[in-house]
C-alpha cells in the first residue's frame, strides 16, 4: 500500500525560510556597502591629514553669534555654539508651527465663506504663496525689514510703542516681577487640574454620551487662580517700553531683522497649506451634519466648533503633520537670510575645523530627532480623537 503521508518541503523550498535567507543577504549587503563607505571615507581623511571625530566639540569655537537664548562668547566650545544654533532653531520652529496653525486655519475657514470678497482673498493668497518658492519668499521679506526698512529714526510705527526699522522689530515687554513666580505656579497647576478635568469629561462622555463644557472649566482653572495671584500682589504692571536712544531702540525686546523674516515666511509659507488642509477637512465632512445641527437650531459658529471642526480633525491631524515637519526643516533655509540656526552654525563650524562630515551629520541627527519627536506628539493626538467603536 502506497504511503500517503504528506511529504514536509526541503528547506531551499520553504518560502517563509527563502524570505528571511533574502531579507539577511539584503540587510548584510547593505551593512557591507555602508562599512566599505565609512572605511574609505576614514582612509580618504588620514591620508589628507584632516582630523577625524567629535573631539572638537571642546575646542575654542572662536566666532561671535548675534542670537542667542543662553551665554554665549567667543571663547565658548563648539558644543555650545551648537547648542546656541539648536535653540534658535526650535524657538524659531515653535513659534511658525502656532502661528501657522492659527493663520491657517483662519484661511482655510475663509476659504469657505460665504462672502465673495473674503472667499476670493482668501484663495488669492493660498494660490500666490503656495507657487512662489520659499527662499524666494525668505528674502523679500529679509529685504523688506533689513534693506528697504528705514533707519530707527525714521521706523515704522504699525501699533504702539512698536516700531519696524532696519535694525528690526522693537516692542514692549514687562518687567519681571516676583509675582510673576507665582503666577506662573498657579497656572501651571491649573493646566495639571484643566488635564484631569478633561479626562475625566472624555470618561464621561463615552460612559454616558452627557458632555462636559471642558472649555469654560479648562478657561477658570487656567486664567483665575493666576488673576487671583496678581490681584493679591497689588497688580504689579510694569511696561518696559523701547525708545529711541542715540541710533538705536533701547529698552523692550528687540527682534532682528533676519529672525522675523525667517518666522514670517516661515509662518506664511506653511500656512497656505495648512489653509488646504482645514478646507479639504471640512469638506470631506457630510453636507447632512450641518444641516442636521442648523435643524437643531444651532448658529453657523458653533455648528462649525462643535460637529464640523471636531469631525474634521481626524481628516486634518495626518496631513497637518507633514507640514509641521516641513516647517521645522525648512528653518534650515535661515543660512541665507544670516539668521544663526542649527544649519549656520554647522556649515560655520565646518569651515573653521575642516571636519564638515561630523558638523554635517550632527546637524542631520538633531533634525532626524526633531522631526520624530513632532511625528510621534501628533500621532499620540491623532490616536486620542480616532472614532471608538462601542
Amino acid at each position: 500500500m502506497a504511503d500517503t503521508t504528506p511529504q514536509r518541503p526541503s528547506v531551499l523550498n520553504n518560502p517563509s525560510v527563502r524570505a528571511a535567507f533574502y531579507q539577511l543577504v539584503l540587510v548584510g549587503g547593505v551593512v557591507a556597502v555602508g562599512a566599505f563607505l565609512v572605511h574609505n571615507t576614514l582612509a580618504n581623511l588620514a591620508r589628507q591629514g584632516i582630523a577625524t571625530g567629535f573631539g572638537f566639540l571642546h575646542s575654542e569655537a572662536a566666532f561671535q553669534i548675534g542670537e542667542r537664548l543662553i551665554e554665549y562668547s567667543p571663547a565658548s566650545s563648539y558644543g555650545r555654539a551648537f547648542i546656541v544654533g539648536l535653540l534658535n532653531t526650535l524657538l524659531v520652529a515653535a513659534i511658525g508651527i502656532l502661528l501657522a496653525t492659527i493663520l491657517g486655519t483662519l484661511v482655510g475657514i475663509a476659504r469657505l465663506s460665504t462672502n465673495w470678497l473674503i472667499r476670493k482673498l482668501a484663495s488669492a493668497y493660498v494660490e500666490t504663496l503656495r507657487n512662489v518658492p520659499l527662499l524666494l519668499q525668505l528674502i523679500v521679506w529679509w529685504d523688506l525689514l533689513h534693506v528697504s526698512a528705514p533707519s530707527p529714526r525714521q521706523a515704522w510705527q504699525p501699533l504702539p510703542d512698536v516700531f519696524v526699522s532696519n535694525r528690526g522689530v522693537a516692542f514692549p515687554v514687562l518687567q519681571w516681577q516676583p509675582a510673576y513666580s507665582w503666577m506662573a505656579a498657579a497656572a501651571a497647576l491649573g493646566i495639571a487640574a484643566t488635564v484631569a478635568v478633561a479626562s475625566w469629561a472624555h470618561r464621561r462622555q463615552m460612559a454616558t454620551g452627557r458632555q462636559f463644557p471642558v472649555i469654560g472649566a479648562a478657561a477658570a482653572l487656567i486664567l483665575l487662580p493666576p488673576l487671583a495671584v496678581f490681584v493679591a500682589a497689588g497688580m504689579p504692571l510694569h511696561p518696559d517700553l523701547p525708545a529711541l536712544r542715540g541710533f538705536n531702540f533701547a529698552g523692550g525686546v528687540t527682534v532682528s531683522p533676519e529672525f522675523a523674516a525667517l518666522v514670517i515666511g516661515l509662518t506664511t509659507y506653511t500656512a497656505s497649506y495648512i489653509a488646504e488642509i482645514v478646507r479639504a477637512g471640512i469638506l470631506a465632512i457630510g453636507r447632512g451634519q450641518s444641516e442636521a445641527a442648523a435643524a437643531l437650531g444651532l448658529r453657523r459658529g458653533r455648528i462649525l466648533r462643535l460637529v464640523i471642526l471636531p469631525q474634521a480633525l481626524r481628516v486634518i491631524v495626518p496631513p497637518l503633520t507633514s507640514q509641521y515637519l516641513n516647517l521645522a526643516k525648512n528653518s534650515s533655509l535661515a543660512v541665507a537670510i544670516g539668521y544663526p540656526d542649527l544649519t549656520s552654525i554647522g556649515n560655520t563650524t565646518g569651515n573653521q575645523t575642516g571636519q564638515s562630515i561630523e558638523a554635517i551629520a550632527i546637524a542631520m541627527s538633531v533634525y532626524l530627532a526633531l522631526s520624530l519627536s513632532i511625528s510621534l506628539l501628533m500621532n499620540w493626538y491623532n490616536r486620542r480623537i480616532r472614532l471608538v467603536e462601542r
